[in-house]
């Protein structure tokens, strides 16, 4: 409550009043949290199909329907089952609408081809005749039927939401939540025959699709699928909700909570990843755990995959993770986006901040972050030209010459407001100056991304994106909705005590 009351302080000031004279035919101020709840609500109404209540995965900027995108995910109606119950929550809709919406949408995933034998769900759909996808909708290019893992996990997240806050539907959801198996996605020896935890696979394939794939069934359940070559080896990303998943429902053992890398050890045989790491081992659960760090612009924190800022809090908006994780997650998410502002404000110097992965305004989709602080030595780039740095590995790689400069940086405003309840203060003033300075918001709040020297902007709505926002303006404004929804029973039980244990190799204030 004491977090609420002082964001939403903050907020009153900073979105209200207009830090400097605004640019001609655009409001002086950005709009309140509750107008951009509303807005961003908006968008989710006119991105589901009626007759389904499916969401599309995307729709333009003007809201017309005939825009909506002809293709679905597990991750997108997982967002708008988790934005409904915000919705409810801040009053934008009445409880009988909720039950509606809700039991419409479940009775459609009721209805979409899954894989029988995991009881995972495709990844793409049609949202209108519930199809599975074979064809792309775009450009009618071949899909390849994929059960991705992470995607699943969103889902099984939104099921695990209602279940405890629509009573109305808690049968449905349980319904659809019972047959999912994550454990067949978990190889228990990928961290080696020493390792009591494995690790999970990005997803499988049931018919052999081109290009790599290994051959397998982990639970011997039916006949063998197609796993993806890759397994998810980095902890600080959003596919750690795989895992928070699969622990809360008692499929994998707790242990798997430290099988996945925070960094890789510090060594040349891990020379690839983007800066050599400080740290040293420790043992969880017997599993042997590098607990290192990286460190950009002197501050010291784990590194996401691609240094963007949804891998780093979108798992947070339903895993209370500060509260759980005191030694770790608590010392970890207000120094990551404070990279993050650094980066935009002075490294790169833009004048803006707020890196993820979200529509290119120069059309598509694309990846952005701080290349500095992923692991990926390749890096999400902060800007159109894909500018990146190389700090080199201490023995093993040698550093290359800093940038000269920076070019068209790419920021998104799902990122911004991901960080508000660790930087309430700079988001709240990055969100009034995105809204003065460029024509960034329509009728379904925030366009999903701004390239910022150019000035062109991506004006649709996307509904990931648009769930997050959702997500983290329920848990500011509704106190704690999602987590507090989430978090009974399974989490509580299994995952909780695993992420007391551990203590990152963090300063505990930087």
């Amino acid at each position: 409550m004491a977090l609420r009351l002082a964001v939403t302080a903050v907020l009153a000031v900073a979105l209200v009043t207009p830090l400097a004279p605004a640019a001609a035919a655009q409001p002086a101020a950005a709009p309140g949290f509750e107008r951009l709840a509303r807005d961003t609500w908006r968008s989710f109404t006119a991105l589901v199909a009626p007759a389904t209540g499916l969401p599309a995965d995307n729709i333009g900027g003007d809201l017309d329907p005939s825009t909506r995108s002809r293709y679905t995910s597990p991750t997108n109606i997982g967002s708008y089952l988790w934005s409904a119950v915000v919705a409810e929550e801040l009053g934008l809709i009445g409880r009988r609408e909720l039950v509606e919406r809700t039991r419409r949408t479940l009775d459609s995933v009721a209805r979409l081809e899954r894989h029988a034998d995991s009881g995972q769900f495709y990844n793409w759909y049609d949202p209108v005749t519930l199809a599975k996808l074979r064809t792309w909708p775009e450009d009618g290019t071949v899909v390849h039927p994929f059960l991705s893992s992470v995607d699943n996990a969103w889902l099984a997240t939104a099921l695990m939401v209602v279940r405890n806050a629509v009573p109305e539907a808690r049968t449905r959801a349980g319904e659809l939540l019972e047959p999912m198996r994550f454990d067949f996605y978990y190889d228990p020896a990928a961290r080696g025959p020493d390792v009591p935890a494995g690790l999970m696979r990005g997803g499988f394939w049931d018919e052999q699709p081109p290009g790599c794939s290994l051959p397998g069934n982990y639970l011997g359940i039916g006949e063998d699928v197609f796993y993806t070559c890759h397994t998810y080896g980095n902890f600080a990303s959003e596919v750690r909700m795989i895992s928070y998943v699969a622990i809360s429902l008692g499929q994998v053992p707790p242990a798997h909570y430290f099988a996945p890398w925070r960094t890789f050890p510090d060594t040349c045989d891990y020379g690839w990843q983007e800066q050599r790491p400080n740290g040293e081992f420790v043992d969880y659960l017997g599993v042997p755990v590098f607990e290192g760090h990286y460190t950009y612009r002197g501050l010291k924190f784990v590194p996401t995959w691609g240094g963007d800022m949804f891998e780093e809090l979108m798992p947070d908006l339903f895993v209370p993770e500060v509260s759980w994780g005191r030694n770790s997650w608590a010392r970890q998410h207000s120094v990551y986006v404070r990279g993050q502002i650094e980066h935009g404000l002075r490294d790169a110097g833009y004048g803006y901040w707020g890196f993820s992965p979200a529509s290119n305004p120069a059309g598509g989709y694309r990846e952005y972050g701080v290349d500095a602080m992923g692991l990926d030595s390749l890096g999400y780039t902060s800007d159109q030209e894909r500018t990146s740095v190389d700090p080199g590995f201490a023995g093993c790689r040698d550093a290359q010459p800093e940038p000269a400069g920076y070019g068209d940086g790419v920021v998104t405003p799902h990122a911004v407001v991901l960080a508000l309840p660790y930087q309430p203060r700079a988001a709240t003033t990055e969100l009034a100056k995105l809204r003065r300075d460029f024509d960034s918001y329509g009728p379904g709040g925030f366009y999903d991304s701004i390239a910022v020297r150019s000035g062109t902007v991506a004006k649709r709505y996307l509904a990931l994106d648009q769930g997050m926002i959702m997500g983290t303006l329920g848990n500011l404004l509704g106190d704690d909705v999602l987590r507090e929804a989430f978090v009974p029973g399974g989490p509580q039980r299994h995952l909780r005590p695993v992420m007391a244990m551990e203590e990152f190799s963090l300063p505990r204030h930087q």
